[in-house]
């Protein structure tokens, strides 16, 4: 995006920041606590026709009882494909092909199985810290770029510099709020 005002590029960096903020809630959501829900595999992305997909471009995901997922492949072809990507996805899932149908059962939360998530969660949320670092690096280079096309002086880079650092902080507060919620929620019994 062209920018040649500092309030587009404020709006600019603000907006992305947010998004990897619910990008990050929307990975959370299906990092499982209990029970069964379809959005668990959202994160899951499948090897099909030459290229990666989620999970749920190729397939329906159900929840028939408290503790199974149901996925319907569309294409029987993609079946093995689509179970090793459940099965490799880091969720601790043991799917069972029954056709084209593949039953996931929700193996109950153990101690070890809390860790495992925790380590998850904690993945996810180090490639959101990273996608706003890289979002601030992006809104201090067009600042640059705007002093050197003449659309602001040296004085209000230095001053914008500072505006920038500190929605970078504040969304990264957020990022790690985040995650003391979901740790607090994948350790509760």
């Amino acid at each position: 995006m062209a920018v040649t005002s500092w309030s587009d590029l404020k709006k600019d960096v603000a907006h992305r920041m947010e998004n990897t903020v619910e990008v990050l809630k929307k990975e959370f959501t299906g990092l499982r606590t209990g029970r069964a829900h379809a959005s668990l595999l959202e994160p899951v992305t499948v090897e099909a026709y030459g290229q990666h997909m989620p999970l749920t471009q190729c397939a329906t995901v159900g929840v028939p009882e408290p503790r199974m997922l149901t996925v319907q492949v569309w294409d029987k072809g993609q079946v093995k494909a689509v179970e090793k990507a459940i099965r490799d996805s880091g969720l601790g899932l043991n799917p069972q092909t029954e056709g084209q149908m593949i039953r996931v059962p929700i193996p109950p939360l153990n101690e070890e199985r809390r860790k495992e998530l925790q380590k998850v969660a904690g993945k996810y949320t180090e490639q959101a810290r990273v996608a706003v670092r890289n979002v601030r690096r992006d809104g201090m280079d067009s600042l640059k770029k705007l002093e050197k096309d003449g659309h602001i002086s040296e004085d209000e880079i230095k001053k914008h510099e500072k505006e920038i650092q500190a929605l970078t902080d504040d969304t990264i507060k957020k990022i790690d709020d985040a995650l003391a919620s979901k740790e607090k929620e994948i350790l509760q019994v």
